[in-house]
């Protein structure tokens, strides 16, 4: 039995899902599916990356865009928050979760006495998509390395999916997001926890669905100083 069959099987055990992150099909696939080398052929670095991104005309969503939205927070982050698409507002901004739906996060994290600050946000996509429909596969596709390398940057000791779509995408599964809550997945490696929970914008639009977010927060929390022990 290869390593990687023996630790999932030893997940498995655990109960413990695990995925990874989604790969697309054919169709879907872009031309150029790395984040690039610097030229020293060494990976990107944080500005380097961001120059890239910043460049980006992978797929048809830079025609329409103001500015990509790269992230914000701590690059040396324990929490990373990923969302699904830059809105208006935060084409207009270029920072993910601004607005009703900014200030709501905003809060969520200060519960569990967290903040912008100390945690790093982004987004499966860094374009925002005409009219906030949903993201395409290949859209996805093509920010999917950016996101990557974000990852590998910042290792996050805990990740937390914000919405469906986001879900779905890191997890790679088609399963609606009331069955991926309350659970412990595990993102590329087996060694990044992924904590899933409802979307800021889905709150304001359902305010009864708060209660069940905050327990996704605190279950976060839980798995976060687990990881800590």
């Amino acid at each position: 039995m290869s390593v990687e069959a023996r630790r999932r099987e030893y997940l498995k055990a655990l109960e413990i899902d695990v995925y990874t992150m989604r790969e697309s099909n054919a169709e879907a696939e872009p031309a150029d599916n790395s984040a690039g080398e610097q030229d020293d052929g060494s990976p990107l670095d944080w500005d380097a990356l961001r120059r890239v991104v910043s460049n980006c005309t992978r797929c048809q969503l830079h025609q329409g865009r103001t500015q990509t939205v790269f992230g914000v927070g701590s690059q040396s982050a324990d929490w990373m928050i990923i969302g699904e698409a830059p809105g208006a507002e935060e084409d207009r901004r270029g920072e993910p979760f601004v607005g009703r739906a900014g200030k709501l996060l905003d809060e969520m994290l200060r519960a569990v006495n967290l903040s912008r600050d100390t945690v790093f946000i982004a987004n499966i996509l860094k374009c925002r998509p005409p009219n906030n429909r949903d993201p395409s596969a290949e859209e996805m596709a093509s920010c999917r390395s950016y996101l990557a390398r974000q990852i590998e940057l910042i290792s996050p000791k805990i990740i937390l999916a914000v919405g469906r779509i986001a879900a779905q995408h890191l997890l790679e599964t088609d399963a609606p997001l009331g069955s991926l809550r309350g659970k412990k997945h595990q993102l590329v490696d087996g060694q990044v926890p992924v904590i899933v929970t409802y979307h800021p914008a889905y709150l304001l639009r359902s305010p009864t669905q708060k209660r069940k977010a905050w327990q996704d927060l605190c279950f976060a929390r839980q798995v976060m100083d687990q990881q800590v022990l």
